[in-house]
């Protein structure tokens, strides 16, 4: 969809040229009828560019595209009024192309969850240090299959985790009989603080929808918009802290198990697969189960401490929650996970809620 955009942009600027050919006598034009002044000729070039250059901006640069969009149409149906017997018809082209200006400004500008997102993470990331090391005394405190998690994973040896962000892809939906919707989302996470920030872009019924997940000074929100602009959900409160929390536990573990050294995760023992982790944020406490395999890869999550939210972020629900992960492969110098799902245990049965791919992730990274 973004490339026909740009085209149909691209290709409306290519037929202002026109109007300079025709100013200039370059080529007969039968079909512009109005005589055209150079000094217009030139305006009509003028328009034709910059429409053409918002074209390749969309494209390349999402994050600003719209402010040259939006001076290329105000300049473009300038040029149109002054010849708008002949050029009328492109008025309709300048509107669906001013539609595209207000959704790339809600959706990408100023007001939009994305600029937050990069707000939020590029102030934590510039306080960046050099960490120290994990070493194997820093893992005596684990149970033993955490170790071998550790060591599998490639963490020992390594940096410990100040940050790190992941890219994912997969699909979503609510309950067990909603259609799926499929996304692309990414994520930064801050285990000292702890902080989570965490964007998702997913298409509902062809529109696009943006979900955001806020966790930072023990507080947490997700908020959703239908075309960047209509609130669908915005949950908050203390249910939605403890749930959050959860979640952040469950990051630690799948994709930064570097960090499951933290003094504020303490440890159950239970066999010689699975352990029992205590995570304290602020007033919350939760808990999870983690199982692994024979080569110590960790392969499931539980945890009875989760909320399942309502459609509209206005009320809670308590749930067993799982995350089944599989398919580990090498980011860099650490191994994860790269295929996992998301499983309800709802009062009418389990249902996977959340299919998803890890494509990238990093640890200490500059930032978006």
């Amino acid at each position: 969809m973004k490339w026909v955009f740009a085209g149909l942009i691209a290709t409306h600027g290519l037929v202002h040229f026109l109007g300079f050919v025709k100013a200039f006598g370059i080529a007969e034009l039968p079909q512009l009828t109005q005589p055209i002044s150079r000094g217009m000729g030139l305006a009509w070039l003028a328009g034709g560019l910059a429409l053409v250059a918002t074209g390749v901006l969309v494209l390349i640069a999402p994050g600003s595209w719209w402010k040259v969009g939006f001076a290329a149409v105000v300049l473009s149906q300038t040029i149109i009024i002054s010849s708008w017997s002949d050029a009328r018809f492109g008025t309709p082209v300048n509107l669906l192309v001013l539609a595209g200006v207000v959704y790339g400004f809600v959706s990408e500008g100023p007001p939009s969850f994305r600029r937050e997102y990069l707000r939020e993470v590029r102030e934590r990331v510039a306080e960046s240090v050099s960490p120290p090391l994990v070493t194997e005394a820093d893992l005596a405190a684990l149970p033993e299959p955490v170790r071998r998690y550790l060591h599998a994973t490639g963490a020992v040896g390594q940096p410990r985790v100040h940050h790190f962000n992941a890219t994912w892809r997969g699909r979503i939906r609510g309950t067990a009989t909603d259609p799926w919707m499929s996304f692309i989302a990414e994520q930064y996470n801050f285990p000292g603080e702890p902080s989570r920030f965490f964007l998702m872009d997913a298409t509902r019924t062809g529109l696009p929808v943006d979900v955001f997940h806020a966790f930072r000074s023990g507080s947490a929100t997700m908020r959703v918009r239908l075309l960047s602009l209509w609130p669908l959900v915005d949950a908050s409160g203390p249910e939605m802290n403890q749930a959050e929390t959860v979640t952040l536990l469950n990051d630690l573990c799948l994709l930064a198990p570097g960090a499951l050294i933290d003094p504020a995760i303490r440890w159950d023992v239970i066999d010689d697969r699975s352990a029992r982790a205590h995570y304290t944020v602020g007033s919350n406490t939760i808990s999870a189960v983690l199982s692994f395999n024979e080569v110590g890869e960790l392969v499931d999550f539980v945890s009875d401490d989760r909320y399942a939210v309502s459609p509209g972020g206005t009320s809670f629900t308590r749930q067993r929650w799982s995350t089944p992960v599989g398919e580990y492969r090498r980011f860099g110098t650490h191994r994860a996970m790269t295929r996992g799902e998301g499983r309800w245990y709802a009062s009418a049965g389990e249902f996977v809620y959340i299919d998803l791919e890890l494509l990238e992730l990093e640890f200490n990274g500059a930032g978006p």
